[in-house]
């Protein structure tokens, strides 16, 4: 019976030789992680289920990254948490501060997610692994803590949506664009319990971090992953990586799928969602008369080096509008080292940004960059939530790091040729 990429990857873990959607399986698990707000919650659950070590120390990550370097004395407590356990069960992966990353940047950077794996992380984002062709999803802190123990997760085997995008992409139109397009297209239940498969001549031809972006924003439209064929760009990028073998799978050229949607892109301009939902996306040209209070680049979703390095295309030799600030946050330590080593910091500060360590912050609402009453922000983050990076009343406009960066020189969205004089 033939079978999609995330049919073939959970048979491969339930020791099956054919699986159906609806079927419920138990699966072994090739990686599972937590981070400083989830993971304490499942090290308690760990506790109390009575377990004494876990299932393997090599295939179990906690990351500091969300309140990281500590926000306060709460925030404190939950690292330490982290920290402390991490300790008393020898955790080869994890991070102190100095070190550490936002987890969905570094844990591929740092090989231990790769392509084949069944991966499971207490974040809803965890399906950015998806970009290297593994079946990666995000569950609650119970889940975790069972799973440190086990190393064994349920899963319902989800239907498969195929998208294909086809065409050459325009300038300034990356990886954020085709996503938040899709987004809009689907809605935000659209792919509710489904796995997106995402493919076709644009995607081949499409930088691993603009995939890792895709991937990252699955979730948004309720998809349980964005799951990428891996490719010649895959090995490429994995293969000096790796801290274990890993496995390349393909769907079957006749595998079913739920549904097909396949688009030329061709002619997309940059995509910008309008609050307070990922799915109210429109082309940037249909809000140019908006003006924004604050810019926010970087985030699980667009903190990888070649968003910065775009970025620093845009602000090059330019200032941020004295009537908005911009922030710029690497999301990981390697990434911020690049940057810094490739002079983009000297970019920045000229153009009057400010640089912050690896951290989640203001994506959340956390902290490095909170709205106030009424504000307005431009973000390359993945959810504009009602309240989601501050008060009720500020208002998130999601966008890609060249629509951001050009934004943060006008001081109202714009679109990337503007001000490149294009």
């Amino acid at each position: 019976m033939p079978m999609t990429i995330s049919e073939k990857i959970l048979a491969a873990h339930a020791q099956a030789d054919q699986l159906v959607p609806g079927q419920l399986i138990e699966a072994r698990l090739d990686f599972v992680f937590g981070n400083d707000i989830t993971a304490p919650i499942a090290i308690d659950v760990f506790h109390k289920a009575g377990g004494k070590k876990v299932f393997d120390p090599q295939r179990v990550a906690l990351i500091p990254d969300h309140f990281v370097p500590n926000k306060d004395i709460q925030s404190a407590q939950q690292a330490k948490i982290l920290r402390d356990f991490a300790r008393e069960h020898e955790l080869p992966w994890y991070w102190e501060v100095g070190r550490m990353g936002i987890e969905h940047v570094l844990l591929p950077e740092q090989g231990l997610v790769l392509p084949g794996d069944l991966i499971i992380g207490a974040d809803s984002h965890t399906c950015t692994y998806g970009a290297l062709g593994a079946f990666a999803t995000g569950v609650g802190s119970t889940d975790l803590g069972a799973a440190m123990v086990t190393g064994r997760a349920w899963f319902k085997v989800p239907e498969s949506i195929k998208i294909i995008y086809k065409g050459q992409l325009r300038p300034h139109v990356g990886g954020k664009d085709l996503i938040l397009y899709a987004i809009g297209q689907l809605g935000v239940d659209g792919a509710r319990y489904k796995a997106l498969e995402i493919t076709g001549e644009t995607i081949a031809n499409l930088p691993m971090d603009d995939r890792f972006t895709i991937s990252n924003m699955a979730i948004e439209a309720g998809a349980k992953v964005g799951i990428i064929p891996p490719d010649e760009l895959t090995e490429n990028y994995v293969k000096t990586r790796a801290k274990r073998p890993y496995h390349f799978y393909q769907a079957d050229s006749d595998a079913e799928y739920q549904a097909v949607y396949e688009w030329d892109v061709s002619r997309m301009e940059p995509q910008v969602a309008k609050p307070h939902l990922p799915e109210n996306t429109v082309p940037v040209t249909e809000l140019a008369d908006v003006a924004i209070d604050q810019v926010v680049i970087g985030s699980c979703t667009n903190g990888r080096i070649g968003d910065i390095r775009v970025a620093a295309q845009i602000l090059k030799g330019k200032k941020v509008s004295p009537e908005i600030r911009c922030i710029i946050i690497p999301g990981s330590q390697e990434v911020y080292q690049t940057a810094l080593k490739e002079g983009l910091f000297d970019i920045f500060t000229e153009a009057e940004a400010a640089i912050s360590t690896p951290t989640c912050g203001p994506c959340l609402g956390g902290y490095m960059g909170i709205l106030a009453d009424g504000e307005v922000a431009v973000s390359t983050t993945n959810r504009n939530f009602l309240g989601r990076m501050g008060h009720i009343n500020s208002e998130v406009y999601l966008a890609s790091p060249a629509v951001a960066a050009a934004s943060a020189i006008t001081g109202h969205i714009t679109h990337p040729a503007e001000v490149a004089g294009e």
